[in-house]
């Protein structure tokens, strides 16, 4: 299985900027998508953005054209740009890895694997 580590969660004032990372350890192979989520106090933990093998890019509507996802296929890394920040994104974010684990060629399920979450704040 994956291990994943984020960094970069800060404290900042709205219209600010942060950067999150996530790196990728362990099993790193047949890993089909990488995203974030971000859970606030009292809330579900919810989707920001997702970025597939395929290179296809899925933003919650809240955050698009503010935040911006990018992978280091190299490093397995994801990054999360997150630009003009609003009090409502503050939450702990996570970074999520999907990962393809087969017994067969014919015989596969999804991994979920979560990192430790990193707090974000935005306050005047």
């Amino acid at each position: 299985q994956v291990q994943l580590a984020e960094s970069g969660g800060g404290s900042v004032q709205p219209g600010g900027s942060l950067r999150l990372s996530c790196a990728a350890s362990g099993i790193v192979f047949n890993i089909d998508a990488m995203g974030w989520y971000r859970q606030a106090p009292g809330n579900q933990r919810e989707l920001v953005a997702t970025l597939t093998n395929d290179g296809s890019i899925n933003y919650r509507d809240p955050v698009k054209g503010r935040f911006t996802i990018s992978r280091d296929n190299a490093k397995n890394m994801v990054f999360l740009q997150m630009n003009s920040l609003k009090p409502e994104d503050t939450a702990v974010y996570y970074c999520h890895a999907a990962q393809r684990v087969c017994f067969s060629v014919t015989n596969c399920y999804t991994s979920d694997s979560w990192g430790q979450g990193t707090q974000v704040t935005v306050s005047p």
